[in-house]
């Protein structure tokens, strides 16, 4: 049996037995993103894709106004008043009762409901297991108590409920590839008009491969507001003389170089790395409409390269598997993924090379670090979806 069978299965089977059949069942990815890192807070554009490793739901309504919740690979649960939500210590709850809690301030009308959650999505790994839970929920809702949510309407709660019930000041974008991933298919997605665009992304001869260093820096969240208030700083220098930038979305390398190349280095470092990622990820695209694959690795290349010299979010473990990668046959691409300081890389590698380059970077990395290394062969695959019982 697959993972994802199983996955479901679980889910399915633990409801039962808990509640009876449930009512409506529903799968929500995880996401990766190919290119445009850090671009998200900038009203740039990001290339993200939904994955085939998910969340999965099943759902039913109560008589009363209880929610009765279930993590079935973690074996806890949680009972609560849909008339007094509060977060809860278990942290997990917070995804699916953060979407009870928005949809009842926007005015709709729910009631009581038993939900049971299980996923394959690996927690930890940058892979946004957390949005694939709400996107999997407010989905769920939306069907059950037919609200007549658009999907674009759900990615909106969806951030909003982790925004301010969770209280992580996220973006859109992994809301948005958990919901609107299809196929064979990356997300061109516009983070200032949500505007988007299908680009292809077909896997001929190549895998994705990930490689988790499962390490954490607690440099992270700090560093993350840094490199915000510091693009913020070069947007402010730049509209004093260009006074249509009104974020780096609007600038461009010429402006960057006249005005800030003399100043702050980080602030000129930081704004030179994501106006150039910005460009980077429109001719990445054009390199996918050409199916040149081999052109868009180099620039995945590239754009590890500057977050880790100008952008400064690597880390050691990260650039030594960036730095591995670089030096092995069979490797399309590569570079870090996600905020920074942990995580994964995201790696592009021939068929025939798939197994040699997993075991020998995690040969390497032991050899390095004292440390295992995890892996995750993905492909790219549709968006939030029921699931037929």
């Amino acid at each position: 049996m697959s993972e994802k069978a199983s996955c479901a299965n679980l889910v399915q089977s633990q409801y039962t037995k808990a509640f009876g059949n449930p009512e409506l069942m529903v799968k929500s990815p995880g996401r990766i993103n190919l290119i445009g890192e850090h671009t998200d807070y900038n009203l740039g554009f990001v290339l993200p894709a939904a994955i085939d490793k998910a969340i999965y739901i099943a759902i039913g309504k109560r008589a009363d106004q209880q929610i009765f919740l279930q993590a079935a690979d973690l074996d806890q649960t949680i009972e609560i008043s849909l008339d007094a939500l509060t977060p809860s210590p278990l942290q997990w709850p917070n995804y699916l009762l953060g979407i009870a809690d928005q949809l009842q301030k926007m005015g709709h009308s729910l009631g009581g409901f038993n939900a049971v959650v299980a996923g394959d999505v690996p927690l930890g790994a940058g892979l946004s297991s957390s949005a694939a839970v709400e996107c999997a929920t407010v989905f769920a809702l939306n069907e059950l108590f037919g609200l007549g949510l658009s999907k674009l309407e759900m990615v909106r709660l969806a951030q909003k409920a982790e925004n301010e019930f969770v209280g992580l000041k996220c973006g859109i974008m992994d809301m948005f590839a958990s919901m609107f991933g299809k196929q064979e298919s990356v997300i061109q997605l516009d983070c200032r008009s949500l505007d988007y665009h299908y680009m292809p992304f077909h896997q001929n001869g190549f895998q994705i491969v990930l490689l988790d260093t499962c390490v954490k820096h607690s440099l992270a969240s700090t560093e993350y507001n840094t490199r915000r208030e510091e693009c913020e700083a070069g947007v402010a220098i730049i509209a004093k003389w260009h006074p249509q930038v009104k974020s780096l979305r609007d600038a461009d390398l010429k402006m960057v170089e006249s005005l800030l190349a003399g100043g702050d280095v980080k602030v000129y470092q930081r704004c030179k790395f994501i106006v150039g990622e910005i460009a980077r990820l429109k001719a990445g695209c054009q390199d996918l409409v050409n199916d040149d694959i081999a052109a868009f690795g180099l620039k995945m290349f590239e754009t590890h390269d500057g977050l880790s010299q100008d952008y400064q979010v690597s880390c050691i473990e990260l650039d030594f598997l960036a730095d591995f990668a670089r030096n092995q046959t069979g490797v399309i691409g590569a570079r870090m993924m996600g905020g920074g300081f942990g995580g994964c890389t995201i790696n592009l590698v021939k068929d025939a090379s798939v197994d040699a380059f997993i075991s020998e970077a995690a040969l390497a990395f032991k050899n390095r670090f004292q440390q295992e290394l995890k892996s995750y062969i993905v492909a790219i695959g549709d968006g939030t979806s029921l699931i037929n019982i």
